[in-house]
């Protein structure tokens, strides 16, 4: 497994991606269902992951019936959230090692991610990240969401970079779709969901992780 090239820009999703957080929206939708009295299947919890809140709130509805009461849900979600998030925030493997390695090389880097900014900086700021990535591009900056291609074309835009030159870090497969979409260099980096036969197909590689990714990046600058 190769880069085709050496990037000249690299575009990170976040949640399950720069950060641990997949998991903790997993544990606060599990709390948000018991402190409310639903039973929201997993299988729906999942289907949410790297989807907008606009889109998830109606794959419940959906599923549970136009009276469940989705947005105390969510709101009841947010809440637990916050709680775990403020002592259970973690750092995906790999990741300040391969930000060290885009400084090495001078490459620019921007986060395409379905979050608001608020989130964004909330989570940068706790870990010191927040002067690592020259943009971010989030929920609120562009029309349509994951999998459309709006998000990493509007960072490709931004960074004044070809959308073919850039590496795009996805985990979720809304996420792969949309860099795929820009025609971006596309590997999926899987957190709770694994690789499909469509990811495979619309991705250059699967990496482990992000130590996986900056060893492909040191050997692209060695072709």
């Amino acid at each position: 497994m190769m880069l085709p090239r050496m990037p000249a820009a690299v575009i990170f999703d976040m949640d399950g991606l720069i950060f641990d957080t997949e998991t903790l929206y997993q544990d606060a939708f599990k709390a948000a269902g018991s402190q409310g009295g639903h039973d929201l299947p997993r299988a729906v919890v999942e289907r949410t992951i790297g989807v907008p809140w606009a889109q998830s709130r109606l794959l419940i509805l959906e599923h549970m019936g136009p009276d469940f009461p989705v947005d105390q849900y969510f709101a009841l979600m947010i809440d637990h959230f916050d709680l775990l998030a403020a002592t259970q925030l973690r750092l995906k493997p790999g990741v300040l090692e391969l930000l060290d390695c885009l400084d090495q090389f001078e490459i620019p880097r921007c986060i395409a991610t379905s979050s608001a900014h608020s989130t964004v900086q909330s989570h940068l700021g706790a870990h010191g990240l927040s002067d690592r990535f020259q943009g971010v591009i989030g929920h609120g900056d562009y029309v349509a969401g994951k999998p459309s291609p709006d998000p990493f074309l509007m960072v490709a835009q931004h960074l004044g970079v070809e959308p073919a030159l850039c590496l795009a870090l996805e985990d979720s497969h809304n996420g792969v779709r949309s860099a795929a979409a820009a025609g971006m260099i596309t590997f999926m980096v899987p957190d709770l969901l694994g690789p499909t036969p469509e990811m495979e197909s619309l991705c250059s590689g699967i990496a482990k992780d992000l130590h996986a990714v900056r060893k492909l990046i040191e050997a692209a600058s060695c072709l």
